[in-house]
């Protein structure tokens, strides 16, 4: 099990509340949009578990390089998360996010994530499953100078 100290704790932590969720989502959200790996291992403990797609990593240093490599080809990444469901040291997130590749193809990916917390307020395991589609420039949600928690998403894509 991973060790807590003071400057490790990220708070909120567990036991969670509808309004403690609430916050750990918008800080997940708001750390991924950093796009920067060296941020985003922070909330994570150092033997964190993740399953990304088919993907399946364990530990910071592998988090930081799957990271780098995804950043590196989906260019213009900006994430929503929104809260699904939460119980004491667990929550699900319902997902979006756009970004387009290296040919200025714009693709938005829909997902959903599993999280449980370790007593420090970082992840221990991360589980994400998601599909990517393609979209129009003019189709895009969250274009630069846009607030990703002020644009409305209607229910066929929740």
């Amino acid at each position: 099990m991973s060790t807590t100290t003071p400057s490790s704790t990220k708070p909120p932590l567990p036991p969670f509340t509808h309004a403690t969720a609430l916050l750990k989502v918008k800080a997940a959200q708001d750390l991924w949009n950093t796009r920067d790996p060296s941020l985003v291992k922070n909330g994570y403990t150092a033997d964190s578990i993740w399953r990304n797609r088919d993907t399946f990593l364990q530990g910071t240093e592998e988090i930081v390089k799957f990271l780098t490599e995804k950043w590196s080809v989906e260019n213009g990444y900006r994430l929503r998360k929104e809260l699904f469901a939460f119980t004491d040291d667990k929550i699900a997130v319902q997902f979006w996010y756009e970004w387009h590749d290296a040919s200025s193809q714009w693709w938005r990916t829909y997902g959903l994530e599993d999280w449980t917390f370790a007593p420090d307020g970082r992840m221990r395991k991360r589980q994400m499953s998601a599909n990517d589609v393609k979209i129009s420039d003019e189709e895009r949600w969250f274009k630069e100078g846009v607030d990703v928690n002020a644009v409305e998403i209607g229910e066929k894509h929740w």
